[in-house]
């Protein structure tokens, strides 16, 4: 394949530091993406601009390890991310840090691993046979809709089903559902002035509509658990794991209130992380549909026409690799920031107390000293026998080590099933006239919502 040839699905224009910065000031929507400069994807390690608080990037997957192993408890999860977080999730497993999250951690793990994926698989077919009937729906009228809405959707009622065995169209999982959209869209993460003139550990205060939403989602959290909590015996769910679980070393489990911030966590990063690398799946799958003929063709030879089972999911390697070449290019989680506690080296680099540590996901897994034409889209990197010449540590979507995403298989296995399903029951249509920008927000998401409709795999018109 030429370069010529190479699909460079949309990224952001890479710029000198201080126009990036003043383009961000400039459009005021807080778009990290845009602020990096092209050099981001180039340096092993180096300064995004300059800042009261001081800003360092890593993409040397030793000095990546380094941090997020953490084994001095030196950099936390970042104030800003926190700060962002705690009123929707409190201090559950994905802000806290020390011997809170390895507490945490060590009580949840095992609740995972009782609530087999397997297990988890019939609830993840019916919500996925329910959207087949809702886009067949659309398939008959004709219908544009949002591609973004549907994949959030979608995910929110697997979720729905698999934490609390509640179809997303009950009344509580449709608010639920609504009130994450507005905290993803309105939350504030990194304020770009606040983030060069203001520092450490200061005060990022939220918009009055986001605190209403968080309190509404707690609420209706809060009734989903007690339900639980007064008829134990009639679930079999991961809440119903969770709730069973102990702390290894006192005995005890989870308040109400923990219960509620860590059920907030599955739900948040369960339907959100995994609708955003769908999203850019299908569209990428409608923008080249030689791939769509690929998934279609692999799905075909495996599976026929037969239902597709939890076994088949493991027996579809392109779709896999598919998926992952999807994560790598648009990591679900853009940045993952570390604050330093106090002054620090990593990797011969010093950094002063206060700092933002910048692991980005994004500039590692497109960085020019790791990956072979690392802005194209190429699935096979990711086949089972090239899949072995990844540069190791070069690639962490789900993050790394001990904070590798307890939920990582549940969203593989999803994806794949999701993928195989739609992919070879209908043909992806975009809108024409779209333009698609990726954005850094919850997660990694397109700036405005990709339109498209869908009709009858094999059909006309």
């Amino acid at each position: 394949m030429t370069v010529a040839e190479l699909y460079i699905p949309p990224k952001p224009l890479s710029l000198w530091s201080v126009v990036a910065l003043a383009r961000v000031l400039w459009k005021g929507d807080g778009n990290l993406l845009e602020l990096l400069p092209a050099a981001a994807y180039r340096f092993d390690i180096g300064n995004l601009g300059y800042s009261r608080r001081s800003t360092v990037l890593f993409n040397d997957p030793d000095a990546v390890r380094e941090i997020m192993r953490d084994a001095d408890g030196v950099f936390p999860k970042s104030d800003l991310m926190v700060s962002a977080l705690e009123h929707l999730i409190g201090d559950s497993i994905f802000v806290t840090d020390g011997e809170r999250w390895k507490r945490q951690r060590a009580m949840i793990d095992p609740a995972f691993s009782h609530m087999r994926i397997s297990h988890a698989f019939g609830a993840m077919k019916a919500a996925v046979d329910d959207h087949i009937s809702t886009l067949q729906e659309r398939a008959a009228s004709g219908e544009t809709f949002s591609l973004d809405l549907a994949m959030s959707h979608l995910t929110a009622d697997i979720i729905c089903r698999t934490v609390f065995s509640t179809p997303l169209q009950t009344g509580v999982a449709v608010d639920i559902f609504e009130d994450f959209n507005l905290f993803e869209r309105s939350a504030v993460q990194v304020d770009v002035l606040r983030l060069i003139f203001k520092p450490a550990w200061s005060d990022v205060p939220q918009p009055p509509e986001v605190l209403a939403a968080c309190e509404r989602i707690r609420r209706h959290l809060g009734t989903l658990v007690d339900s639980h909590l007064e008829h134990p015996a009639s679930f079999d769910d991961i809440a119903t794991t969770v709730i069973a679980a102990t702390d290894q070393q006192t005995g005890e489990r989870f308040t109400r209130e923990e219960l509620i911030d860590q059920l907030g966590v599955f739900f948040l990063a369960g339907h959100e992380t995994t609708a955003s690398a769908l999203t850019w799946a299908f569209y990428m799958l409608a923008d080249r549909p030689h791939w769509l003929d690929r998934l279609r063709a692999e799905v075909s030879s495996v599976v026929g026409d037969a239902p597709l089972t939890f076994e088949h999911t493991r027996q579809l390697p392109l779709i896999k690799a598919f998926f992952k070449e999807t994560l790598r290019l648009y990591p679900p989680i853009t940045f993952m920031p570390r604050v330093a506690l106090r002054e620090a080296t990593v990797a011969g680099r010093r950094l002063r107390k206060g700092a933002l540590v910048m692991i980005a996901p994004w500039t590692l897994q497109r960085h020019s000293k790791w990956w072979p034409d690392p802005h194209a889209f190429k699935p096979e990197r990711f086949l089972p026998e090239q899949e072995k010449t990844v540069a190791q540590g070069a690639y962490i979507p789900f993050g790394q080590g001990p904070h590798t995403c307890v939920g990582a298989g549940f969203a593989q296995t999803e994806s794949v099933l999701i993928l195989a399903e739609l992919a070879r029951r209908f043909d992806w249509i975009l809108t024409p006239g779209q333009t698609v920008r990726p954005a850094a927000r919850m997660t990694t998401r397109p700036v405005e919502q990709v339109t498209l409709h869908v009709r009858p795999q094999g059909s006309q018109g």
